[in-house]
């Protein structure tokens, strides 16, 4: 099963809940997927005129796609529920959390992508961060 994780993400914020959605992609962008030609990094996803886009995530060009071939940072479109929109939205406005894309995955022919609300961290919390992950390397060996 292919799947892109968003290292970067974990590393930038505190993650504090997670939504998964379907996303709209072109013929030649499912190929790329499948291939595992993605890249989450300095993507995020926006909310207007209430619906969710994924703004900078970037997938290959598809080498076979010749003239049909697809802009590698466009904004895609979301599939969610008016509902998930709405608390999302309110997430972003009420609360001033932002929302980054977590996970990539095939689930059942359908390309889907982990959303997750998150709080960005300070420097202080990153070098934390890298503590813990030392400490826990050093523990297992």
């Amino acid at each position: 099963m292919m799947e892109v994780k968003n290292k970067k993400a974990y590393f930038d914020y505190f993650i504090e809940s997670e939504l998964e959605a379907g996303i709209v992609l072109k013929g030649t962008e499912i190929k790329s997927v499948r291939k595992g030609s993605v890249d989450l990094k300095d993507s995020f996803v926006n909310i207007k005129n209430n619906e969710a886009f994924i703004i900078n995530m970037y997938i290959a060009k598809y080498e076979e796609g010749n003239i049909f071939n697809h802009d590698e940072r466009r904004s895609r479109k979301l599939l969610l529920h008016k509902k998930e929109i709405k608390k999302l939205k309110e997430k972003i406005c009420v609360e001033g959390k932002t929302l980054v894309p977590l996970k990539l995955y095939l689930k059942n022919g359908k390309v889907k992508i982990l959303i997750g609300a998150a709080k960005g961290k300070k420097l202080y919390d990153k070098r934390e961060t890298i503590k813990k992950r030392d400490l826990e390397r050093e523990n297992r060996y």
